[in-house]
């Protein structure tokens, strides 16, 4: 057995220098590799996002369920009230059986954060909708908010709500 007491104390300034170092690195390596991550994760997020609208447009339900999650509960501002995934369609074929369809849009990305298996994103959109004859009937201006969550190897939105825009278009 070694007793403390007898052991120089530069050992233990040497030591905890060493270890200090190590430390660090250790940390700063960390850091680097989950801001990596990170900025891939954000990348995919807004893909989705894209995609979203791509399958809106399109009018393909199937794809567009497929970015919900299970358990979603989100507020949509077309709902009196928030609505599970079962209803997540309901606003598209509102639209779709009148002979109204997306025409196009522009995305205005404005937040993103992703912690773990979860990311927050704001963006504003403006969509511009078309009946048959393709003349353009309205343009909605929202804002939305969506929370993924990344599961079985996909993220898959887990919550959001939208609302229009302000006096202001912001």
């Amino acid at each position: 057995m070694i007793c403390v007491e007898t052991l120089p104390r530069c050992w233990f300034v040497k030591y905890d220098r060493h270890m200090l170092r190590t430390i660090t690195l250790f940390l700063a390596l960390t850091a680097t590799a989950f801001g990596q991550n990170s900025a891939k994760d954000e990348a995919q997020i807004w893909q989705l996002e894209k995609a979203y609208w791509e399958y809106v447009k399109a009018n393909d339900l199937e794809k567009y369920r497929a970015l919900w999650h299970e358990n979603f509960v989100g507020w949509p501002f077309v709902s009196l009230a928030p609505v599970r995934k079962d209803h997540i369609t309901d606003w598209i074929t509102a639209n779709t059986s009148k002979g109204i369809s997306l025409q196009s849009y522009s995305i205005e990305q404005l937040a993103i954060q992703v912690t773990g298996h979860i990311a927050i994103n704001h963006y504003r959109i403006n969509a511009k909708w078309a009946n048959s004859a393709g003349a353009e009937v309205r343009t909605d201006k929202m804002r939305i908010t969506h929370t993924w969550i990344r599961t079985h190897g996909t993220w898959q939105i887990i919550g959001g709500m939208s609302a229009p825009v302000n006096a202001e278009g912001k």
